[in-house]
């Protein structure tokens, strides 16, 4: 088992896992420095390309991104996102996965879902690819972004995806966007690490898209906080930037070559 895995296991029940995603070398540099986890996550897909859904992500984008990522990665695992339709079957998810891997380097792939792919985790796992699950609201599936776990049925839905997405083999478990007792009852209930995003502090970590914290995306849900504003950061520079081009102050003396 790979060491960076062994300590996140390790985690559980005693220290929060750090995670957050990066879709390019320059932010994965950054990132690393402090995460346990970078994850380049089919986020992307509407953080960088505008779509509605991650189901537009394809295998290519996925991989190009994460080679970016690779690059700036040297201490935190780096776990990618499997893409939509990518792991529909266990040699499909294996064919996959391993092409990922293969071009990538990286550490781990991510698939979402529970008890209908409990096997093919399991396969995955079995032929030495470590799998990070994903239980909770599944934005490859999901139609809308709406809170799950709110009645007793869909919150025992989730934990039976949760405990079967444990014993698959997963080494931890993203829980998205779920009421806060049922993430307490899921962290409670699997041996496994449990990361967090919109499901509470109770899990054994926290997971959020870099854009949003950064304040650089267009959506925030309510679990989000922004620990920054670019885009006013952003605006401020170009601003700037305009105004010394046209009064001539850029380039100065100091750049240009002579």
């Amino acid at each position: 088992m790979n060491s960076k895995i062994k300590k996140i296991l390790k985690k559980k029940n005693k220290s929060k896992i750090i995670c957050l995603t990066a879709y390019s070398k320059n932010i994965a540099e950054e990132v690393d420095k402090y995460t346990d986890i970078t994850l380049v996550g089919d986020s992307l897909g509407s953080v960088l390309y505008n779509y509605k859904t991650t189901r537009k992500v394809t295998l290519i984008n996925m991989i190009d991104h994460s080679k970016s990522v690779r690059l700036g990665v040297k201490k935190s695992l780096m776990v990618v996102d499997m893409p939509y339709k990518t792991y529909s079957s266990n040699s499909s998810a294996l064919k996959n996965a391993k092409k990922i891997i293969k071009e990538t380097k990286c550490d781990a792939v991510k698939l979402e879902g529970g008890k209908k792919i409990a096997k093919i985790i399991k396969h995955l796992v079995n032929k030495g690819i470590p799998v990070l699950g994903h239980v909770g609201l599944l934005p490859q599936s999901s139609t809308k972004f709406k809170l799950k776990g709110k009645n007793f049925l869909q919150g025992k839905r989730i934990l039976e995806d949760a405990i079967a997405v444990s014993n698959s083999g997963a080494f931890a478990m993203v829980i998205e966007c779920v009421v806060e007792s049922l993430a307490k009852k899921i962290t409670k209930s699997v041996s496994i690490p449990t990361i967090g995003i919109g499901a509470s502090k109770y899990c054994d970590g926290q997971v959020l898209v870099i854009d949003d914290m950064l304040g650089l995306g267009d959506f925030f849900p309510k679990f989000v906080k922004k620990y920054s504003n670019l885009r006013k950061i952003i605006d401020t520079c170009v601003k700037n930037y305009v105004k010394d081009v046209k009064t001539r102050r850029f380039p100065s003396f100091r750049n240009v070559y002579k």
